[in-house]
């Protein structure tokens, strides 16, 4: 195994820092830096396979080549030179490197890309001793951040996000991400104890993440990283942690997971997708509409990202779907409810302030998160 120390990058979306920092503290990592939509921490090759398979709320593992400040092309340049390229970019590697500016003197994206791959082409070329690279082999994906004039270079360890568990061959019209669903039921009070339902489940991806959750399955273990196919981190690295996390799955578990929808089609794509990741068994999924659901006061929870009415014509409609909502579990006050909308005005219809409101993002959409909190239940 290589014991070679890297600096690493975990990003996420606006507004999870401090879960996937929950997380990282949990799996043992500390001198946790904190920053926004990333953090910073050091590993080695197998800790860039672990949090690869395991991060459930994170959206890229990085590792980070170098930070210095660039007022100048020619400053980029050269900094960019300077940096250790050989310890990271194998001789037949492909290296596409792509660029964001915000707040910088250096703002033409395309330039500091260009830039910055001349300078790292030229640096593999002195140490290779080539004039010439096919880049024919593993991938290298690296980009440069200017952020306020400081330029970050990276490599990306994870491939496709790692939203990407797997288990979703048809996501539906409006997926939500798998790494948000993972981070409601990890800020809300579930556990695996409770019965937990989504009345709007599409196409199941908060009860199956929530399964994963309840039976400690690591959400990247049916996935292939590009990091795999490189020399330094490989394939038997995430085949020794991949078996591992196969064994420190709970099948014995017992989980009361419900989930309903109007539409015929969602259920179908909810049970093909629970069953791709092996926990079809633990939830139940039914088509049926929420105002109908028979539901018992036994200190449940709700967690569920509801039609916005983002479409013309769907406001009023969607508006009606939110007070009944509010009318239906009004009636059971042992229940949590926590759910994602971008409706504003969403507290005033369900008739009820939220114990806590918190700004998220639905990919592109601002949502809030609003959590009420019921009863803790008793003790057994």
């Amino acid at each position: 195994m290589n014991g070679k120390v890297y600096k690493l990058i975990v990003t996420t979306v606006f507004g999870l820092e401090a879960v996937v920092k929950r997380e990282l503290k949990d799996l043992g990592y500390e001198n946790l830096k904190v920053d926004d939509g990333k953090i910073e921490l050091e590993g080695n090759s197998e800790d860039i396979a672990i949090l690869n398979m395991k991060l459930r709320c994170a959206e890229r593992v990085l590792i980070k080549v170098g930070e210095f400040k660039a007022l100048s092309f020619e400053e980029l340049f050269d900094k960019t030179y300077d940096l250790p390229w050989e310890e990271f970019i194998t001789e037949d590697g492909e290296f596409p490197v792509e660029g964001k500016s915000v707040k910088s003197k250096l703002f033409s994206i395309s330039d500091c890309q260009s830039i910055c791959k001349k300078a790292i082409v030229d640096k593999l070329k002195s140490v290779y001793k080539r004039d010439w690279f096919n880049e024919d082999g593993p991938l290298f994906k690296t980009e440069v951040s200017l952020l306020k004039d400081i330029a970050t270079l990276t490599i990306d360890t994870s491939g496709a996000g790692l939203h990407k568990r797997g288990y979703r061959n048809r996501a539906g019209d409006a997926p939500l991400k798998e790494t948000l669903a993972a981070a409601m039921i990890l800020l809300s009070y579930w556990n695996p104890s409770r019965t937990l339902y989504d009345p709007f489940c599409g196409s199941g991806t908060i009860l199956i993440e929530a399964a994963m959750i309840g039976k400690n399955i690591a959400p990247g273990i049916d996935r292939e990283f590009v990091s795999q196919t490189w020399p330094y981190v490989g394939e038997e690295i995430f085949k020794e942690v991949r078996m591992r996390c196969l064994s420190e799955i709970d099948h014995d578990i017992k989980l009361d997971l419900l989930g309903s929808d109007i539409d015929k089609r969602s259920i179908l794509r909810a049970r093909d997708n629970a069953e791709n990741i092996g926990v079809k068994e633990d939830i139940q999924f039914f088509m049926k509409d929420m105002r109908d659901v028979d539901l018992k006061d036994n200190y449940g929870v709700v967690i569920t990202n509801p039609p916005y009415g983002e479409r013309l014509g769907e406001k009023k409609e969607v508006e009606k779907l939110y007070k009944d909502f509010g009318k239906k579990f009004r009636k059971f006050e042992t229940w949590s409810i926590y759910l994602i909308t971008s409706y504003e005005r969403f507290e005033s219809l369900i008739g009820k302030k939220a114990n806590r409101k918190r700004k998220l993002y639905n990919g592109r959409i601002k949502v809030d998160y609003y959590q009420y909190y019921g009863p803790r239940p008793p003790k057994s």
